[in-house]
């Protein structure tokens, strides 16, 4: 269980959709203990004014429905319920969501791409919303989410895979420096569906995210990835849950890490529940953190409870380090000077990872943002 008091599944029990429910935090709680209450503008604490914009513009794949719709729609809210403060704050206060549906059986011969633009100072106030992603039966669909500009912003996404269909989402936070977002990400997948996510966080003050995947039947998979790279005085926050309740689902989960600069903080926080009914269970974490510069600093915490004795397999890992001497070493010693080969070791590093794009722009897109970090 980590560092937890309490056991995962009774730290995650709490969820409601009314904002009464959830106490202001205080930083003292396990769920907010690594997050800079100050720096959220006012959205943990019901103080930010909902005065803020974030623009919605979607190029759809033509096989896509995409619709606004208003917050009586009966598809919004369907797979997930908030658990904490600030995802019931972003419930209670979008005023419009966008709805994307792949049909049953679809197969899109292209991305859709989303992309919100934050088109107010952030001392404007905050902005709220809210995003279902529906992918029927048997349709196979490619998503991108696209974070820009600057706005005090906190949001919802669903994503509902559908039975023996297949999601895969980019979802690129490259705010500018003064933003501030907090958003939930919830996957629900029915039986044998496949979802698979990657997140690359590199922009704003402080970017909070937390992705969640939970089952309603056999035979669903989970792969979530995830590259970021944090500056002087960036706080950027993972916070990831898979919540095994069926029997032979499986899971997989890869993020890394580089920081420089004074006061860059990372966290992840990995929690993985195997239910007593998801028997035949197989699941993995992972965190990885490279720190360049002294007074960077990288929290990691990967929790695992497994309540069954029949998995297939569990496990979880995490390191946070400086560079290797030893690598550094060996490429000075083939008369490659030490900055170049510094950027080589941390390329390779989130490279990796970022290969796992299969979206040709957007992988060349993070890459060569990662050389504008490092060459900095």
């Amino acid at each position: 269980m980590g560092l937890n008091e309490k056991p995962l599944s009774t730290l995650h029990e709490k969820s409601s959709f009314d904002l009464a429910d959830f106490d202001v935090p205080t930083g003292r709680e396990e769920s907010w203990r690594f997050t800079p209450l100050s720096r959220l503008k006012g959205l943990h604490n019901g103080k930010a004014e909902p005065a803020g914009h974030v623009r919605v513009d979607v190029e759809a794949a033509p096989e896509v429905t995409v619709e606004t719709v208003g917050r009586d729609d009966a598809r919004l809210g369907t797979s997930f319920v908030p658990s904490d403060r600030v995802s019931a704050q972003a419930w209670t206060s979008f005023e419009k969501a966008t709805v994307i549906t792949v049909p049953r059986e679809a197969v899109t011969s292209r991305p859709t791409v989303l992309t919100l633009t934050g088109e107010q100072a952030v001392a404007a106030g905050a902005a709220y919303g809210h995003i279902v992603v529906k992918v029927e039966p048997l349709a196979e669909a490619v998503l991108v989410l696209d974070h820009k500009g600057s706005a005090v912003y906190a949001d919802n996404i669903e994503f509902v895979v559908g039975e023996g269909a297949s999601l895969k989402v980019v979802s690129l936070q490259d705010w500018n420096d003064d933003a501030v977002h907090v958003s939930a990400h919830h996957a629900q997948l029915a039986k044998d569906a496949t979802f698979r996510s990657f997140v690359v966080t590199l922009g704003g003050d402080l970017v909070r995210l937390s992705p969640s995947v939970s089952y309603t039947a056999a035979g669903g998979d989970a792969d979530m990835s995830g590259v970021y790279f944090v500056d002087a005085g960036q706080h950027l926050e993972h916070r990831l849950l898979v919540d095994h309740s069926q029997p032979n689902c499986k899971s997989n989960v890869d993020y890394r890490g580089a920081l420089q600069g004074e006061e860059a903080h990372a966290v992840w926080i990995g929690d993985v529940i195997i239910r007593v009914e998801a028997e035949g269970t197989d699941t993995y974490e992972l965190n990885r953190n490279l720190i360049l510069t002294d007074g960077a600093r990288a929290d990691s915490v990967p929790n695992l409870e497994i309540l069954t004795g029949e998995v297939a397999g569990a496990g979880h890992a995490s390191a946070s380090g400086r560079l290797d001497d030893e690598h550094i070493f060996y490429l000075q010693a083939r008369g490659i000077p030490h900055d170049e080969a510094r950027r080589l070791v941390v390329r390779g590093f989130l490279g990796q990872l970022v290969e796992k794009i299969e979206i040709e722009e957007i992988r060349e897109r993070v890459m060569n943002a990662l050389e504008a970090e490092l060459a900095r």
